[in-house]
């Protein structure tokens, strides 16, 4: 995106109206909102649904047999369809779609419930040691279960490029053995913004081994396939794509190894939650994810080419995007920076003290500590050039 002004222009008339549809951001016209990539807020549409629900046929899904116990289990039966739907999925009658409270739910419910029945004594797994914590943990927790049931498997990280904090599939294709069974990744990095080309992870570990995607970064954010892409699972949560907190899903391909069905006795699901969610998959398809990301991936390309010219701060992530003329891909709604000499925790802040919502702190990144906290600017399609322009007007008088 070379003319990211151009690009803002283009699609101003699309974004003005949709600004609208969310009364949270209209009741507060003097903050900016910018921490979407910890929950997003929510369209009017959203709030509507969940309030016709919960006032016309709320009640318990798949335990009774009056009208609004059936339109409940209709309802949540409906949203499996619409995710599969909403992701491409190219087979839904093999598919499988389970509800979970968000993204760390399901990558733990994956790694608690299927992973141990997948894998046997020897194998070998790769997973994410810089990316969020929830993509980390859950398998070293996996391991040590699996220890104490006598299996034993290795975990080896997934090799990163040192330029531009992308993976590295040539890295990752010398970490790989005939024992490597599962790679855990991320479509979008929660710290970077970088969309981290998970097509070329397939392409390094052929067509037998399974992925499992954190894509809580980019479901609502940007066009997302599953065909496309050529995971096995894909995780993502449902508050940071327009719906209800404490709302995500497992999708699960059911293509190679054991059926996905997480153990226990489900209990009641987060039916206002779910209502949400079909709510908010269908105003992101009105919207247009497409125009969404487009416009998004502006506003961080105008704040990333404010930021290169201000000595003060060291933006995180793949340097090379910051050149305005670069022929690398830009990020896509994320940027996450650091001042020289002010702490991330006092220049988040200054920010707020200005009107500008930002989060300050490790990002709960593995490997990370607070001392090495970072202010991150998250975008959705409710933010403005305005704001961009504003909050470098700012950054510049703390130089």
């Amino acid at each position: 995106m070379a003319d990211p002004a151009a690009e803002l222009k283009s699609l101003a008339p699309w974004q003005r109206p949709l600004r609208g549809h969310f009364p949270i951001l209209a009741g507060h016209p003097e903050l900016a909102y910018l921490d979407s990539a910890a929950t997003a807020q929510k369209p009017q549409a959203v709030l509507d649904a969940v309030g016709t629900y919960l006032t016309t046929t709320n009640a318990n899904a798949a335990r009774g047999s009056y009208p609004w116990a059936n339109t409940t289990t209709s309802l949540v039966e409906r949203t499996r369809d619409r995710v599969k739907e909403f992701l491409g999925d190219p087979a839904p009658d093999r598919s499988t779609v389970h509800f979970t409270s968000g993204t760390s739910e399901g990558l733990r419910t994956v790694a608690r419930d299927w992973l141990p029945e997948f894998l046997e004594d020897g194998d070998e797994i790769v997973v994410p040691h810089a990316d969020h914590q929830a993509n980390l943990a859950p398998w070293l927790e996996a391991q040590a279960l699996l220890a104490k049931q006598g299996v034993r498997i290795r975990v080896r990280e997934l090799p990163y490029q040192a330029g531009s904090g992308d993976y590295d599939p040539r890295a990752l294709a010398r970490v790989l053995g005939p024992r490597t069974r599962f790679v855990a990744a991320t479509h979008v990095h929660h710290v970077y913004g970088a969309d981290m080309n998970v097509h070329r992870i397939r392409e390094a570990v052929g067509p037998d081994v399974v992925i499992c995607l954190d894509a809580a970064q980019s479901v609502g954010h940007l066009p997302v396939s599953v065909a496309a892409l050529d995971v096995d699972f894909l995780v993502f949560s449902g508050h940071k794509a327009l719906a209800l907190p404490g709302t995500g899903a497992v999708w699960a391909r059911g293509l190679r190894g054991p059926g996905f069905l997480p153990g226990g006795w489900p209990g009641t699901p987060n039916t206002a939650g779910i209502a949400s969610l079909a709510a908010a998959l269908d105003w992101l398809d009105a919207a247009g994810t497409g125009r969404i990301e487009r416009w998004t991936t502006a506003l961080a390309s105008l704040l990333t080419d404010g930021l290169s010219t201000l000595d003060a701060y060291e933006v995180l992530g793949c340097r090379t995007s910051l050149a305005a003329d670069t022929a690398v891909q830009r990020r896509s709604s994320i940027v996450t920076f650091r001042h020289r000499e002010i702490s991330s925790q006092d220049l988040g802040f200054i920010l707020f003290s200005r009107g500008f919502m930002v989060r300050s702190d490790d990002h709960c990144q593995a490997g990370r500590s607070v001392r090495e906290g970072s202010v991150r600017v998250s975008l959705h399609v409710y933010n403005t050039p305005e704001e961009m322009e504003k909050l470098l007007t700012l950054l510049a008088e703390l130089q």
